[in-house]
C-alpha cells in the first residue's frame, strides 16, 4: 500500500512551503540534469475555480537561482489540445515576465514539466524533451550563436535561449526503475518510494512526504481528492463509452432512444458508486494497514466500522 502523499497533492498543499523545496530541487535536478537552486515561488494559476480543474490538474511556478522560469504542470485526465496549451503557458510567462520597455535580451528562460496522467500523443518513450532549432533546409546544418551571442548571454546554443517542454507519460512506465529519472517515475506513477531508490529529492520526500504526518483532517481532505479524481476519470470513460454506443445505435428505432438514455443514465450512477465504494474500501485499507483506529477511518472514509472490520 502506498505510504507516500502523491505528487499533485503535495505540490498544492505541501511542496509550496520553502521548507519542501528540497524534494521540487531533487526532482528538477534529475530532470534537467543540472543543480537546481529554487529562489522563490511565483504566482500561478494553480487556484482553480471549477471543481472539474480542481481536481484535474496542479501548477507550480518557480524561480531558480539563475532567474530561470520552472513551470511544473500535472494533468490528470485527457486534453486533446494538451500540446498548444503548454505552448500557451510558455508563450504568457515569457511576455508576463519582461518589463514594458526592456530589452529582448531580457527574454526569461522558460522550463515548461508537464507530469501526465494520460496518452499524450504517440510515442514508445516516457519521457520527451522539446527544444527549439533551426536547422538548414539546404546543408541541413544547425544556426549557431556567435562568439559575441555566446560570452553576452552565456550560453552556447541558439536553443537554450529558448523555451525547452518535457512530458513524463508516467502512466506507461511499467518496468524496474534503474535510474535516478526512472525512480522519480516509479514515485509518480505509483506512490511508492522504493527503499533503494536513491535519486535527489527522494530522500526529502520521504521525510516530508508521509501519509502518517498528515492530520485527520488533511487525511479527509486528501482521500476526498483521490476519491474525485476516479470519479473525473469514470466520468470521462463513461461518455467515451456513451459515445461509441450512441455512435453504433444510430438508425435504430425512434421509440429506443428513451430507454437507452434511461440505461445510460442507472449505469452512470451505478457505475460512479461503485467507483466511490472501491477508492473508500481502498482508502479504509490503507489507513487498517497503519493502525489508525477503527473510528478514524469510519469518519475520514464513511464507512460504517462493521464494514471496516470486515476489510
Amino acid at each position: 500500500m502506498s505510504n507516500y502523499i502523491r505528487f499533485d497533492w503535495a505540490m498544492k498543499r505541501l511542496l509550496r512551503n520553502k521548507a519542501n523545496f528540497a524534494v521540487l530541487e531533487g526532482f528538477l535536478t534529475t530532470l534537467l540534469r543540472d543543480r537546481i537552486k529554487i529562489q522563490k515561488l511565483l504566482e500561478s494559476e494553480s487556484n482553480q475555480e471549477e471543481e472539474f480543474d480542481k481536481y484535474n490538474r496542479v501548477d507550480l511556478l518557480a524561480e531558480d537561482s539563475k532567474g530561470t522560469l520552472l513551470l511544473i504542470e500535472i494533468q490528470n485526465n485527457n486534453e486533446y489540445a494538451y500540446f498548444q496549451r503548454m505552448l500557451f503557458g510558455t508563450s504568457k510567462l515569457v511576455t508576463e515576465y519582461i518589463n514594458r520597455g526592456e530589452g529582448y535580451d531580457k527574454v526569461r528562460k522558460v522550463y515548461s514539466i508537464n507530469i501526465v496522467y494520460f496518452s499524450l500523443g504517440h510515442g514508445k518513450d516516457i519521457v520527451y524533451h522539446g527544444k527549439t532549432e533551426f536547422r538548414g533546409i539546404h546543408q541541413n546544418d544547425i544556426l549557431e550563436l556567435s562568439p559575441f551571442q555566446r560570452q553576452t548571454f552565456k550560453v552556447d546554443t541558439v536553443s537554450q535561449l529558448y523555451p525547452e517542454y518535457y512530458i513524463l507519460k508516467v502512466n506507461d512506465f511499467n518496468q524496474v526503475a534503474q535510474t535516478p529519472l526512472e525512480e522519480w517515475i516509479y514515485y509518480l506513477n505509483t506512490g511508492e518510494i522504493p527503499d533503494q531508490a536513491q535519486a535527489p529529492g527522494l530522500n526529502a520526500a520521504r521525510e516530508r512526504l508521509k501519509l502518517d504526518r498528515m492530520s485527520k483532517d488533511e487525511l479527509k481532505a486528501y482521500y476526498r481528492h483521490l476519491d474525485n479524481i476516479v470519479i473525473l476519470r469514470d466520468n470521462i470513460n463513461t461518455e467515451r463509452a456513451e459515445g461509441r454506443a450512441e455512435g453504433r445505435a444510430e438508425g435504430r428505432a425512434e421509440g429506443r432512444a428513451e430507454g437507452r438514455a434511461e440505461g445510460r443514465a442507472e449505469g452512470r450512477a451505478e457505475g460512479l458508486e461503485a467507483g466511490r465504494q472501491e477508492e473508500r474500501r481502498q482508502n479504509a485499507i490503507r489507513m487498517k494497514a497503519k493502525g489508525f483506529p477503527t473510528q478514524d477511518i469510519a469518519d475520514i472514509t464513511g464507512l460504517s466500522p462493521e464494514e471496516i472490520d470486515r476489510l
